[in-house]
């Protein structure tokens, strides 16, 4: 194969052979990510045949990393992040700590130094972007309260890997067994880095606020789709690559806090559409790229290290996970949900791994445990996903305890009783505390009109509560947050929540509880508004047609006068 189209050949055998397998894997009922890894390990070196250009896939992989936390960033606002922040920062923080002892536990016992031991337990302790966002999306959760809570936990635990990859070469010389470098500055370093990170979240957050919507509504003013599209891919991955070249964040941050810059933009939710297609294919070959790394001999020669390595991964970091978030007072599920999220490793671990490789500091044996235990994770991340509703309704029936828990948790979740009786009939459910739904609150609010808020932070429902709001938490397309609100007596409902996974759901639901009620919901899309007006006595708006309407009134009502 001549080396210019090495290229070519690599996105034809890892797309082709993705498909094929990803297909069988689906028709088997597995998911299609294990028949990309099968498609990894057929196109790597550890198999006969056409071996791809690994440079090229690794750096293709990168681009599906960028292009995905991009499309968080953009269903992923400011205010998300901050309202998490209590649960996600320690949470993480402790996580990582308990996850990287259990490996260096392990590592010891095996014989292994104490540097080694150390960069192999930071590797076993930081989930894969890709895995979690994908594991997300297909259930619909992304949005969710506990999908905001597992995206801000990820995040957490991204920045605190930038700070150990920078921290990692000085340290080099200890780890080993030798001394510092008397030249290194470790407080310096730290401070440094701290500094770089907030001078590019500061400048995003401030400038790029600013510039980016600007730019966007001015590219789609030429009408151009392909303009447009080229615009969104354009900076996500340029935003991404001056992250990393000048402020020293990881690309997948920098496309993270790009896409959130370009959620302020009315046309965020387009530009999330017209990138979809090409973020999906690119997270393709990052599971292509996983496989590409797998040996087989390691499952062969050191079997019970692999399954220890699969252990502290799927269960170790899952419990120390899970047992966090029931300290937060959150219910069973949300911590069994936000475990399984975490109970698998992947790009961070490698990059983490491959530092230590190049600093001595670890063997090719430990890669190849590491890359082992991050593909069975990942292969075995629905199966754990599966078992989390199963696993919920068991010790809700068999435990006392669990039954407390829950209860527990349950004071956001259900209107106070002391709340006034204008609140339990012929009010209006606002769904989602979003720009709009403020926006209404406050005008039904001067004219006297009860309304509760229902919204999936129990921080933002706390701060409504203080405020002497009406307000409960739990997930949107639950039938039971619908009930909380009252829905059932209410005279409107009105879904103002964004770009919503269950949205019609919510509606059949809130209809099947209250057939007389009037649903009133914002579109982002002219396909959404056709589905949303099949259905019957809904009332549609999409912000073109509604500003269309009123300038249009407006300008009748000047011709009249």
């Amino acid at each position: 194969m001549p080396h210019d189209v090495s290229l070519i050949a690599t996105l034809a055998f890892g797309f082709g052979l993705a498909l094929i397998f990803g297909f069988i894997a689906e028709k088997l009922k597995a998911p299609a990510l294990l028949g990309y890894l099968v498609a990894g390990f057929l196109i790597g070196p550890a198999t006969p045949g056409f071996v791809a250009d690994p440079a090229l896939t690794n750096q293709l992989a990168e681009v599906g990393v960028m292009l995905l936390m991009f499309g968080v960033g953009m269903h992923f606002s400011l205010k998300d992040l901050l309202a998490v922040k209590k649960i996600a920062v320690p949470g993480a923080i402790v996580q990582m700590g308990a996850a990287t002892l259990l490996g260096m536990g392990v590592a010891h016992f095996w014989g292994w130094p104490m540097g080694q031991s150390l960069v192999f337990g930071l590797a076993l302790s930081v989930a894969s972007t890709v895995v979690l966002l994908k594991a997300l999306e297909a259930r619909g959760m992304l949005t969710s309260a506990n999908g905001q809570i597992a995206v801000g936990w990820l995040v957490v635990e991204d920045l605190a890997m930038v700070l150990i990859l920078v921290l990692l070469p000085p340290l080099a010389g200890i780890l080993k067994g030798g001394t510092l470098d008397p030249e290194t500055n470790l407080v310096f370093d730290i401070g440094l880095t701290l500094v770089k990170v907030a001078l590019f979240v500061g400048l995003m957050l401030v400038v790029g606020k600013r510039v980016i919507p600007w730019m966007l509504w001015h590219i789609a003013k030429t009408g151009s789709r392909e303009l447009f599209t080229l615009s969104v891919i354009a900076l996500a991955i340029s935003l991404a690559f001056v992250a990393a070249g000048l402020f020293d964040v990881s690309f997948a941050l920098g496309a993270f806090f790009a896409g959130m810059v370009m959620r302020e933009s009315e046309l965020s939710h387009r530009a999330a559409e017209e990138s979809l297609p090409l973020r999906d294919a690119f997270a393709v070959l990052f599971f292509v790229s996983v496989g590409m790394l797998f040996q087989f001999d390691v499952i062969v020669e050191h079997p019970l290290r692999v399954l220890a390595v699969v252990a502290i991964i799927v269960v170790g970091k899952s419990l120390a996970a899970g047992a966090l978030v029931l300290l937060f007072k959150y219910p069973l599920k949300s911590a069994l949900i936000i475990a399984a999220s975490l109970a698998q490793i992947g790009e961070f671990s490698f990059i983490l791994i491959g530092l230590g490789l190049y600093l001595g500091l670890v063997t090719l044996e430990v890669q190849s445990l590491v890359v082992s235990g991050a593909i069975l994770s990942i292969a075995l991340n629905p199966v754990v996903f599966s078992m989390v509703p199963k696993l919920n309704d068991l010790m809700v029936s068999k435990f006392q305890w669990v039954r407390n828990l829950n209860a527990r948790s349950h004071t956001m979740e259900e209107l106070p009783q002391q709340t006034d009786g204008r609140f339990l009939g012929g009010h209006v459910v606002l769904v989602g505390h979003t720009e709009l739904s403020k926006r209404i609150a406050q005008s039904l609010k001067s004219r006297d009109v009860p309304h509760v808020i229902v919204d999936t932070s129990r921080e933002v429902v706390a701060k409504l509560r203080k405020n002497e709001i009406a307000a409960v938490s739990g997930e949107y397309a639950d039938p039971v947050t619908l009930v909380q609100a009252h829905v059932s007596n209410a005279d409107c409902l009105v879904i103002a929540t964004g770009d919503t996974p269950g949205l019609t759901q919510m509606i059949e639901n809130a209809k099947m509880l209250n057939p007389a009620i009037r649903v009133f919901v914002q579109a982002y899309s002219k396909e959404e508004k056709q589905l949303l007006n099949a259905i019957s006595d809904v009332r549609v708006y999409r912000w073109e047609d509604t500003l269309s309407d009123a300038m249009v009134h407006d300008i009748l009502k000047n011709k009249l006068h």
